[in-house]
């Protein structure tokens, strides 16, 4: 299938060819519903959308910025052929997110930003929306049909199942080894699942994702966390696989400190999206539910969470909802593309306020914020300008309830129960960037455990580093066995490491 018929097209024809646009939801329509605001590409039109890559030479700008180094124009070049399931194949040879990540990465800031159509002028080829027609494809007409290797008596755990660990917990599998990945959460997925609302992600995408993967013999062991009082250790499951993997994100929230936080109303940004996005069924048991309808609601922060917040707010029927960011848009870290959205859907932003503390009214719940107006200073450490208050400025807003969306820490007390890990001064797990090598031997960590709150995308490649490492490290360690004469067993053989 090729829009100019058997000849061919050169750059400069590609570039006069106007990018085709997605179809998606209106915000008239998508406030009612959780549905993903994209309705995706159909065959005709990723078609012409993918004849537009000019086809660049090595090094492609756009597979140089992708962290997993997709080969981009050659998947590109099969959907242009028609050849969709050849296309997903190329993308998985590097990753096994694409469902995934041709929704929620931001590919302006990576491959869709440095392509070179965007350079000459035209609209950057839509990569994202690309990967996610071909997955879906893929998954849709049951065309992916995955083998893995002779099983090598090898075992492997995996403590989280977002997307580091889903993604080597399949790398793993297929090259023979028996995987079980831990899960805290009542169902895998991690921030797939739990943390991603279903206007970016639908579940259905990442159920199948996670079917895929237990079709492999990879076990789920959900409603357990690791290093919690009366839950396995580290050190048992270092005692009972031959490797360990940290990906255990980084899921702490940010606090702000002030007067009337622990207020009933205020919630934690993970706790409002995991109850807004997911049935009751999904939740842990007796986990709170906000009521959201007829609410004025405030969003304070000013990331892709803060985003994801005040949508969600909207979705649920509150009154009004006011996004708060102690800078300006210019500052702000999460995706314009979120904030577009928003504000099609009845978003206010106050920019250049921060809270100074929550008020109870009478009832003891929150009603009321003290804001304080900002300017802006001298940049900071991140290169971005200091916001500083102003004296004097206060004012106060109403609100029934106030989501604090202001980041994510890694989990220092996971960390400080694993002896002799080595550690940063935030709980930041030290590994060796090319392999993804603790402190401690058997021991691997990648993902927000090692970087910070960080993409999916970054997880990922932090991820198949350290399982191609662990990869090579079992098959060293079963070349040591057969020399001393000793025959591993796999994990089938094995129950999970119970409390």
């Amino acid at each position: 299938m090729n829009i100019t018929g058997s000849r061919p097209i050169d750059r400069k024809e590609r570039l006069l060819i106007p990018r085709e646009p997605v179809p998606k939801q209106s915000p008239e329509e998508r406030v009612h519903n959780f549905h993903e605001v994209y309705l995706g590409y159909d065959e005709e039109s990723v078609v012409v959308e993918a004849t537009r890559c000019l086809q660049c030479p090595a090094p492609q700008p756009c597979t140089l910025a992708c962290p997993m180094h997709n080969d981009i124009p050659r998947a590109l070049w099969h959907v242009s052929q028609g050849e969709f399931f050849e296309a997903y194949q190329v993308f998985r040879e590097t990753s096994t997110l694409s469902e995934v990540c041709g929704r929620v990465c931001p590919q302006e800031r990576l491959c869709q930003g440095s392509c070179v159509v965007g350079a000459h002028g035209g609209d950057p080829v839509y990569i994202g929306k690309i990967e996610a027609f071909v997955a879906d494809y893929a998954r849709k007409n049951g065309l992916l049909r995955l083998e893995p290797a002779a099983r090598t008596g090898r075992t492997v755990a995996i403590v989280g199942s977002g997307p580091a660990g889903l993604h080597a917990a399949e790398v793993l599998a297929l090259r023979g080894h028996s995987v079980d990945v831990y899960e805290a959460w009542p169902k895998p997925g991690g921030l797939l699942y739990y943390g991603i609302p279903c206007f970016k992600l639908e579940k259905d995408k990442v159920v199948a994702l996670v079917e895929r993967i237990e079709k492999l013999g990879v076990r789920f062991i959900c409603n357990t966390r690791i290093n919690a009082p009366g839950q396995p250790s580290v050190d048992d499951l270092l005692a009972q696989y031959d490797a360990v993997l940290l990906a255990i994100g980084s899921g702490v929230p940010a606090t702000m400190g002030i007067e009337g936080e622990d207020l009933p109303g205020v919630w934690k940004s993970i706790d409002f999206l995991v109850a807004t996005n997911l049935p009751k069924s999904d939740l842990p048991p007796g986990m709170p539910v906000p009521e959201v309808k007829g609410k004025h609601v405030v969003v304070v922060g000013g990331g892709d969470t803060g985003s994801d917040c005040v949508r969600s707010a909207v979705r649920c029927g509150a009154a009004s909802v006011t996004l708060s960011y102690r800078r300006t848009e210019a500052e702000m870290p999460g995706r314009a593309e979120d904030r577009q959205f928003a504000r099609e859907e009845g978003i206010k932003y106050e920019f250049l306020t921060q809270p100074v503390r929550f008020i109870p009214g009478e009832d003891g719940h929150v009603a009321q914020i003290e804001m304080r107006r900002m300017k802006l200073g001298e940049p900071d450490a991140s290169g971005r300008r200091r916001p500083v208050p102003i004296e004097g400025s206060e004012f106060i807003i109403n609100a029934d309830l106030v989501v604090l969306a202001l980041g994510f820490w890694p989990d220092d007390r996971f960390v400080k129960g694993v002896p002799d890990l080595e550690t940063k001064k935030w709980g930041e797990i030290i590994v060796d960037p090319d392999t993804g090598k603790t402190s401690r031997v058997g021991l691997w960590a990648a993902g927000d455990a090692v970087n910070g709150a960080d993409l999916v995308v970054t997880a990922m490649a932090g991820a198949r580093r350290a399982a191609l490492n662990i990869d090579a490290y079992l098959k060293v360690l079963t070349e040591v066995y057969r020399a001393m004469g000793i025959e591993g067993s796999t994990s089938d053989e094995k129950a999970p490491v119970a409390a």
